[in-house]
C-alpha cells in the first residue's frame, strides 16, 4: 500500500510542476507587462491577474505539502492585495523583489525536493523583505538605503536549482462538441521522441518496399526481353526440326538424333512455361507496388501527424527573452524595448531547444555592442529607448525565416578588420580586397570581437561564431546586414521540422554519398570546354558571374576514378550555395533524389570533418549523408592566412613572454604568479600601482594582470598612467577584481583595460585564455 500512495504521490507532484510552471510563466510575463503600464485600469487589471495566478499556485502549493512554495505566494498575494486597495505603489525596487519571489518559487520545484533545505534561509529574507514592503516607502536601489533592514532592495543570493524534471508538451487534439473531455492533453516530451524515433524508423522498411518493387519490376523487364530473345530463335527451331524429320525419312536416325526431338518438344513447351512465369511475376509486381504506395501512404500520413505534435509555436521559447531583456538592459544602464512579430508560427520543438542559446547569444550582443545608452541616442537624434525586433517569418519549402534587429549604432567594419588582421585570419592583400558587408561577415570567425574590453560575458568573439554552427548544424543559413548608426539584422533560415529530408544521391569513385536537397542550387553538366583556371583554381560560368569548381573526390581525400578525363565529355556537378557562397562539386554520376533520414555517427565519431551522420539506402547500403558547411569550407580554404599563422606561431615559440602581476595580497600575488608561470609566461611581480608603474619604466613586458582595490594608486589609476604613457601605451592590462557591478566595469573601460576579469568567476583557463588573445 505505501508503494502505491508513493507511486500517487509522485504523478501529483509530477502534474504539479507543469501547473506551477504555467502559473509563474503566467506571473513573469504579468510584471514585465505591468512595468511598462502607466496607472489606470489596465494596470488594475494586470495586478488582478497576477493576484489570481498567486493565489491559484498557492492553492496547489498546499495539496502537495510544498510549504515553501506556499509561504512565498502568501507574501505575494499580500503585496498584490495592498497594490489593489492603493495602498502600495509600484516602483523599481519592489519589481525587482517581486520578480526574485517568482524566481525562488520555481526554484523550489525541484523533481526530489531537495533544493528546499538549501534555499529556506533565502526564501525567508524572501518573505521577510516582502512583508516589509508593506510597512513603508521603498528605497531606491541605486541610493543608499536608510529604512531599516526590512526594507533592503538588495539582490538576494539564491543557490541554483538542481536539474529540471522532462518537460512535458500539450498535444492539441480536437474533441466532439459538448463533450467533457479537455482538448489537450499532457505528454511527456521523452515519450513523444520515443514515438517519433520508431515512425522515423518506419521509413527503411518504406524504401526497402520501393526497392523490392523496383526489383521486381526489372526482373519482368529482363522476362520480357528473354521472351523476346526466344520468339526470335523460334523458327531456326523449326528449321532444325524439319531438317531432322527429312533425315529421318531418308536414312533413319541415330540414337542421338532420336534424342533431339525431346529438346525440341521441351522447348515448344518452355513458352507455356515462361507465359505462367510471366503472368506470376506480373501479379507480383502490381501486388509489391501497391504494398509500397499502402505503406508510403500510411509512414507519410504517420510521420505527418506526428510531426504536427512536435510542433509549437515560437512565441513558447520568446517567452523567456523579455525577462531576459529587462535584467541585461538594467545591468548595463539601457532601455530596451522588444518587439516580437509572428510568434504565432509553429516550429519543431527540438529546434526551438537547439535555438534557445544561439538566440540569448545574439540578444546579449545586441544589448552589448549593438544599443546605445539613452544620452548617446539622444545625441544622434534617436529615441532613449532602444528597439529589439523578432520577426518569424514560414517560406516555401518547409522553411521558417528568423529575423532579429535592433536600431543601434551597427557594426564597425573598420573594427571587425582590424581585429582580423590581429589574428591572422585574413592576409593583407585578402583584407584591401573586402568590402563592408564582407568585412562584417568575419564577426562570424571564432575570436573576432569589437568590445573594448573582454568580460566574463562578451569580448572573447565566441557568440557569434557558435550561433553560425548551430544553426548550419540544424541545416540553416545565417547572414548579417549592418548600416553604421542605422542598425543590424541578423537573419537565420531553418527547417521547420528536423525529421526525415530530401537528398540528392550522387557517386564519387565507387562510394555514394547523400547530399541534403536544401542546399543544392541546381545540378547541371558541364563541356570541358567551358572549365577555366583562374588562380590555379578550376572556375565555370553560371548565370553571368564565375563559380568555383572542384572534385567531391579531390575535397573526401579520395583517389580520383579517372585523374586524366576524357576531352569533350560533359561533366556532372552539383552546385551547392550557403548565404553569398556557391561552389561546384565534380561528380561521377548523379543518381537522384529521395528521401532519407539521418542518423548519427554516435559517440566515437561525434565530429567526422565533411560528414554529418550516414542514411541507410532502400538496398540495406549505408551511405555517408555530407557536410555542406564543411565541404564548403575545406572547398575555399585560404592558404594565406594559414601559413601566416604558422609564422606566427613559430615566432611566438622564440620569445619566452613576460609579465608583470599587480597585487597587493601576498596570497593571489603568488596564486597568479604560479598560474602563469605553468602556462609558460616570465613573471614578475609588484605591491601596488606606484610601484608597478616604477617597474614598467625599468623593463620590458608584454601584459599586466592587475588587481584594483590596492594601497598608493589603485589599478583603474594604474591602467590610466600607463594609457597616458606614450611608450606603454599599446600594452596590454588585464584587470582581476572583486568589483563586479557595472559601474566599476564601465571605469575600467574608460581607463583603457583590455579585459576585466571578477575573482567570483575566475578560474585558471579563463585568465589563460584571454592572456593569450592579447599577446
Amino acid at each position: 500500500m505505501a508503494s502505491k500512495n508513493d507511486e500517487f504521490l509522485k504523478k501529483l507532484l509530477a502534474t504539479f510542476r507543469v501547473e506551477a510552471d504555467e502559473h509563474l510563466k503566467a506571473m513573469s510575463s504579468g510584471l514585465l507587462e505591468l512595468e511598462k503600464t502607466a496607472a489606470g485600469m489596465q494596470q488594475t487589471e494586470l495586478v488582478e491577474k497576477i493576484f489570481r495566478e498567486a493565489h491559484s499556485l498557492k492553492g496547489a502549493a498546499r495539496a502537495v505539502n510544498l510549504t515553501g512554495i506556499e509561504s512565498v505566494c502568501q507574501s505575494l498575494e499580500s503585496v498584490f492585495a495592498a497594490l489593489k486597495g492603493g495602498q502600495l505603489v509600484v516602483s523599481a525596487p519592489l519589481f525587482d523583489l517581486l520578480h526574485q519571489a517568482v524566481d525562488a518559487a520555481g526554484r523550489l520545484l525541484a523533481p526530489d525536493g531537495s533544493a528546499s533545505g538549501v534555499l529556506q534561509p533565502a526564501i525567508m529574507e524572501l518573505i521577510r523583505r516582502l512583508d516589509g514592503a508593506l510597512k513603508g516607502p521603498l528605497p531606491d536601489p541605486e541610493m543608499p538605503a536608510l529604512a531599516p533592514p526590512a526594507q533592503d532592495f538588495s539582490p538576494v543570493p539564491v543557490p541554483a536549482a538542481p536539474a529540471e524534471p522532462p518537460a512535458a508538451t500539450a498535444l492539441r487534439t480536437p474533441a466532439p462538441a459538448a463533450s467533457l473531455v479537455s482538448e489537450t492533453v499532457r505528454v511527456s516530451t521523452a515519450k513523444l521522441d520515443a514515438v517519433m524515433r520508431q515512425v522515423e524508423e518506419l521509413l527503411s522498411p518504406r524504401l526497402a518496399s520501393g526497392q523490392r518493387a523496383r526489383e521486381l519490376r526489372e526482373t519482368s523487364a529482363a522476362l520480357a526481353a528473354w521472351k523476346k530473345e526466344r520468339a526470335r530463335i523460334q523458327p531456326a527451331l523449326r528449321v532444325v526440326e524439319r531438317t531432322l524429320e527429312r533425315n529421318h525419312r531418308v536414312n533413319g536416325a541415330t540414337k542421338e538424333q532420336q534424342e533431339l526431338p525431346k529438346l525440341l518438344e521441351y522447348l515448344d513447351g518452355e513458352s507455356h512455361h515462361m507465359k505462367t512465369l510471366e503472368d506470376r511475376l506480373a501479379s507480383l509486381a502490381r501486388s509489391a507496388e501497391h504494398d509500397q504506395r499502402t505503406l508510403a501512404g500510411m509512414t507519410d500520413n504517420l510521420l505527418h501527424d506526428v510531426k504536427e505534435m512536435h510542433l509549437l509555436p515560437f512565441s513558447s521559447l520568446l517567452e523567456i527573452f523579455p525577462r531576459l531583456i529587462r535584467d541585461l538592459a538594467r545591468e548595463q544602464a539601457k532601455e530596451v524595448e522588444l518587439v516580437v512579430q509572428g510568434g504565432e508560427i509553429e516550429v519543431d520543438r527540438r529546434i526551438l531547444e537547439e535555438m534557445k542559446d544561439p538566440l540569448i547569444h545574439i540578444l546579449r550582443n545586441c544589448i552589448d555592442h549593438g544599443l546605445e545608452k539613452p544620452a548617446a541616442r539622444e545625441q544622434e537624434h534617436k529615441p532613449s529607448r532602444g528597439t529589439i525586433t523578432i520577426t518569424i517569418s514560414q517560406r516555401d519549402s518547409g522553411k521558417v525565416e528568423i529575423l532579429v534587429s535592433d536600431d543601434g549604432a551597427g557594426i564597425d567594419a573598420a573594427q571587425v578588420k582590424s581585429a582580423a588582421r590581429k589574428l591572422g585570419i585574413v592576409s593583407p592583400e585578402e583584407m584591401d580586397q573586402l568590402g563592408e558587408q564582407e568585412a562584417i561577415a568575419l564577426i562570424f570567425r571564432s575570436g573576432i570581437s569589437t568590445s573594448p574590453i573582454i568580460t566574463e560575458v562578451s569580448g572573447r568573439g565566441l557568440g557569434l561564431a557558435i550561433v553560425r554552427e548551430k544553426v548550419e548544424r540544424l541545416g540553416g543559413t545565417i547572414t548579417l546586414e549592418s548600416r553604421h548608426d542605422a542598425g543590424t539584422s541578423l537573419r537565420i533560415v531553418l527547417p521547420l521540422t528536423l525529421a526525415t529530408y530530401r537528398g540528392v544521391l550522387v557517386r564519387a569513385g565507387e562510394q555514394l554519398f547523400v547530399i541534403p536537397a536544401t542546399t543544392v542550387e541546381r545540378v547541371t553538366r558541364v563541356a570541358d570546354k567551358d572549365i577555366r583556371t583562374v588562380e590555379n583554381r578550376e572556375t565555370i560560368p553560371l548565370d553571368g558571374q564565375t563559380v568555383s569548381l572542384v572534385r567531391l573526390s579531390d575535397v573526401l581525400d579520395m583517389p580520383r576514378r579517372n585523374a586524366a578525363g576524357e576531352p569533350g565529355v560533359n561533366t556532372q556537378a552539383v552546385v551547392l550555395s550557403l548565404g553569398a557562397v556557391r561552389v561546384a562539386f565534380r561528380v561521377d554520376e548523379i543518381l537522384g533524389e529521395q528521401e532519407v533520414l539521418v542518423k548519427a555517427l554516435g559517440p566515437q565519431l561525434a565530429r567526422v570533418r565533411n560528414v554529418a551522420g550516414a542514411s541507410v539506402l532502400g538496398t540495406g547500403q549505408v551511405v555517408p549523408v555530407l557536410n555542406v558547411p564543411d565541404l564548403m569550407k575545406s572547398a575555399v580554404k585560404p592558404m594565406t592566412s594559414s601559413l601566416g599563422l604558422v609564422a606566427a606561431e613559430k615566432s611566438a615559440a622564440t620569445k619566452k613572454q613576460s609579465i608583470l602581476v599587480v597585487e597587493d595580497s601576498i596570497t593571489a600575488r603568488s596564486l597568479l604568479k604560479n598560474i602563469l608561470e605553468s602556462g609558460g609566461y616570465h613573471v614578475t611581480t609588484a605591491v601596488d600601482g606606484i610601484d608597478a608603474y616604477t617597474t614598467l619604466k625599468t623593463g620590458a613586458f608584454d601584459l599586466v594582470v592587475s588587481d584594483v582595490e590596492m594601497p598608493r594608486m589603485d589599478g583603474f589609476g594604474l591602467t590610466e598612467k600607463v594609457r597616458s604613457d606614450k611608450q606603454l601605451a599599446e600594452l596590454p592590462i588585464v584587470l582581476v577584481t572583486a568589483l563586479g557591478s557595472r559601474e566599476h566595469r564601465e571605469r575600467g573601460i574608460d581607463a583603457g583595460a583590455n579585459a576585466y576579469i571578477i575573482k567570483s568567476s575566475f578560474d585558471q583557463s579563463n585568465l589563460l585564455e584571454v592572456i593569450a588573445r592579447l599577446i
